[in-house]
């Protein structure tokens, strides 16, 4: 599969930032880790430092593991986040959809990757993945194209912990847009390449 990336220029200008991206389904261990930006970090079950040799070195990469049954030290995961990103001036790529699509779209947003950015006091960078599901097959050796888009920064400063959701149902939006045109945009090339 051939991945395609754009990122908006103001990205290069500031940081760290939380980036929040859409959540497709298990094949991102390969796409995302392919275009992760420098000093990045992600936030994931705490489970996953179980599996072995993945999960260990995901640990030991420095990501962070949250405990998503207790939702106590969910919220005490986002102030370690956020101090993390603050201490260590890193960024965080965040799936605000805390499941897996599986082909059913953009899910519903969480509210977590917001309350940590807003309380590192960093912008948040939505990055938006075109469809995914269904389009990789393992004995096929051209899986065509992925297309991603790290959008223009939505800065914190322009919102208030009242408004956080606001803030997510912008990104969501904003996101929900760019993943249909980016969609769109693959299948009228294939179309194209098909006819020629």
């Amino acid at each position: 599969m051939r991945i395609e990336v754009s990122r908006h220029p103001d990205i290069e200008k500031g940081g760290p930032y939380v980036f929040v991206c859409n959540h497709q389904n298990s094949w991102e261990i390969f796409t995302i880790a392919a275009m992760l930006p420098k000093n990045t970090v992600t936030v994931g079950k705490k489970s996953l430092r179980w599996i072995p040799f993945f999960g260990w070195l995901y640990w030991l990469a420095g990501n962070i593991l949250i405990d998503r049954k207790n939702a106590g030290k969910a919220h005490g995961t986002i102030g370690q986040t956020a101090d993390a990103i603050k201490q260590r001036d890193i960024s965080v790529w965040m799936f605000p959809e805390g499941t897996r699509s599986y082909g059913r779209g953009l899910l519903p947003f969480k509210n977590g990757a917001f309350h940590t950015a807003f309380r590192a006091q960093v912008d948040v960078v939505p990055v938006c993945v075109s469809e995914l599901h269904g389009k990789v097959k393992m004995n096929r050796w051209n899986n065509g194209v992925l297309k991603v888009a790290f959008l223009e920064p939505v800065r914190i400063a322009n919102y208030q912990r009242e408004n956080l959701r606001e803030l997510s149902g912008h990104c969501h939006q904003l996101m929900d847009d760019k993943i249909k045109q980016l969609n769109t945009s693959i299948e009228r090339e294939q179309a194209e390449k098909d006819k020629s």
